[in-house]
């Protein structure tokens, strides 16, 4: 079977040197060249709304590609769609850029000028390589082929303002409008979902670190099904362990879930670790909760500074929750607002921490009362951030048609931040 070649280069003198080269390899079969990087994305989008078997095994990106910078487009391509492999052209061939290229999700690095041989070797290994993750996705169970699911980080201006609680509520609401969900716990020293689910499972987050090609047959076996139906990957038991799971582990391991659930919830916790920012940095949407009073405040407006200044997101990319709000209260959401720069949910969550402590230690938070004015706060958020509808599913057939046949969108219809 021949090996379909996208290639996407921005340059036309580029283009004919790039196909012209592509067309003599032996069972190559070049497709027409992008010019972009959005029509890149929109393509290999609208190729796996059809099935993953129509994706290109090969994408080759040359650096001059535009308007996102090429090792961006190469980690978007490798987390959005895992089966294709993707292959850096560069005039640059020092080995600080080769590292960047394969923590970004290359699998290969071909110089330029291109010759033969090197464009050759690169094509038929990284060709290979799709091949065996196909025939995994292949025999995988009820893997998810569509453009690759929803992204929401959850994290904390602080300690204690409620960030746990509104990631595994959102991941509940998902699952209960039929999204397959995934609550993934990054908070890596001091999470907490396990016991506020009360859940005792020896896996964890740092099984996947090591492991380079996680299969969904290796994703499985590290998550925990919940009762809900939620897919539970936890934090460490020992938290010194969460070192262990680098800026680079965590993005393949959101690759890897992104491409097996349509939705995936993360909780970031409130300290920010290289794997919390690289989940941050990828996420569709990115919430920072804080409670409206001054130390909270300032602690939202410190970490939506630092993500700026780390390149990590922009302050209007990022949307701040205001848990256990009053309306009597000086600090309001628009004043927060202001603060931070930031969006603000609609939703507010109210401060009735007695509807939620029975739950909470008993460690039954899935259990809180459907009636209760928090419940019902965080659930109208999921609502408000596109992740559940009725409850029970009720919407779901409908927005799933225009999402995961239509191939670019999430379960709010939201576009990927670099597209």
């Amino acid at each position: 079977m021949p090996t379909r070649i996208l290639p996407a280069v921005g340059d036309p003198d580029a283009v004919r040197s790039l196909t012209s080269l592509l067309s003599q390899l032996p069972d190559a079969e070049p497709v027409t060249p992008v010019t972009d990087s959005t029509q890149l994305v929109d393509t290999l989008a609208r190729l796996a709304a059809e099935s993953v078997d129509e994706l290109p095994e090969v994408v080759v990106v040359h650096e001059r590609v535009g308007p996102v910078p090429a090792l961006e487009l190469v980690r978007e391509v490798a987390l959005r769609f895992p089966a294709v492999g993707v292959i850096l052209v560069t005039t640059d061939a020092s080995p600080g850029l080769f590292a960047a290229a394969m923590d970004s999700g290359a699998r290969g690095l071909v110089t330029l000028p291109l010759t033969y041989d090197d464009l050759s070797s690169r094509v038929q290994a990284v060709a290979q390589w799709s091949a065996g993750v196909r025939r995994h996705l292949g025999h995988g169970g009820d893997v998810f082929t569509g453009a690759g699911g929803t992204v929401v980080t959850v994290s904390g201006a602080k300690g204690g303002v409620g960030a746990t609680l509104t990631a595994v509520q959102l991941a509940l609401a998902a699952q209960a409008s039929g999204w397959s969900t995934a609550l993934v716990d990054l908070d890596l020293q001091t999470g907490d979902i396990a016991s506020y689910l009360d859940v005792q499972f020896r896996r964890s987050v740092v099984d996947l670190a090591a492991i380079t090609d996680i299969t969904p047959r290796v994703l499985a076996e590290a998550v925990f099904r919940h009762d809900t139906g939620v897919a539970l990957l936890l934090a460490p038991g020992d938290g010194e362990r969460g070192e262990e799971v680098t800026d680079h582990a965590a993005r393949q391991i959101v690759g890897a879930l992104r491409s097996r659930y349509e939705v995936v919830v993360i909780d970031c916790g409130a300290q920010l670790s290289g794997a919390g920012a690289a989940a941050v940095e990828t996420a569709d949407r990115a919430l920072l909760v804080t409670t409206p009073d001054v130390v909270a405040v300032r602690g939202a407006k410190r970490a939506v500074r630092m993500w700026d200044r780390l390149q990590i997101r922009k302050a209007e990319e990022t949307t701040v929750v205001v848990n256990r709000h009053n309306r009597g209260t000086e600090i309001q959401p628009s004043l927060i607002r202001k603060i931070t720069g930031t969006a603000v949910a609609t939703t507010t969550i109210p401060a009735h921490f007695r509807e939620l402590q029975g739950a909470v230690d008993a460690g039954r938070v899935h259990l809180l009362d459907a009636k209760g004015s928090v419940r019902q706060a965080l659930w109208a958020l999921a609502g408000e951030l596109g992740l559940a509808g009725t409850e029970g599913g009720g919407e779901h057939a409908a927005r799933r048609g225009g999402r995961a046949r239509g191939g670019d969108r999430g379960p709010a219809g939201f576009r990927r931040r670099r597209e």
